[in-house]
C-alpha cells in the first residue's frame, strides 16, 4: 500500500451515491428503490524525493505533497529523521 513513510498517511476509503432518492411513492415509501453505495478510495498523494538520513546518508523516500510544502518552508528538515538532499548546500552555511 502507498504510504507517506514521515506522516505515515495512507489512502481513505468512503462511500458514494450517484443520486439523493429513490423514485416518490411506492410500496414502501420513497427509499424503496435507493441508490446503492459503492466504495471509493481516495489515494495519497506522494512524491519521491531524495533525502539525507541521520548517519548522512542519501536514501529515497515517499513523502506525501503536504509534508514535503512543510518541509520546504522549514529549511528542508522533514523529521527529526530525514532532510531534504536539495537543502544539502544551504545547511552547510
Amino acid at each position: 500500500m502507498r504510504k507517506c513513510e514521515i506522516s505515515n498517511k495512507t489512502a481513505n476509503f468512503g462511500k458514494t451515491r450517484r443520486h439523493r432518492r429513490g423514485s416518490a411513492g411506492g410500496v414502501s415509501g420513497a427509499w424503496s428503490k435507493k441508490a446503492t453505495a459503492k466504495s471509493k478510495k481516495q489515494g495519497v498523494n506522494l512524491k519521491k524525493v531524495r533525502a539525507l538520513d541521520s548517519a548522512g546518508a542519501v536514501k529515497s523516500i515517499n513523502v506525501s505533497m503536504k509534508a514535503y510544502k512543510k518541509a520546504r518552508k522549514n529549511e528542508g528538515r522533514l523529521s527529526t529523521e530525514y532532510i531534504l538532499a536539495d537543502f544539502r548546500e544551504e545547511l552547510a552555511k
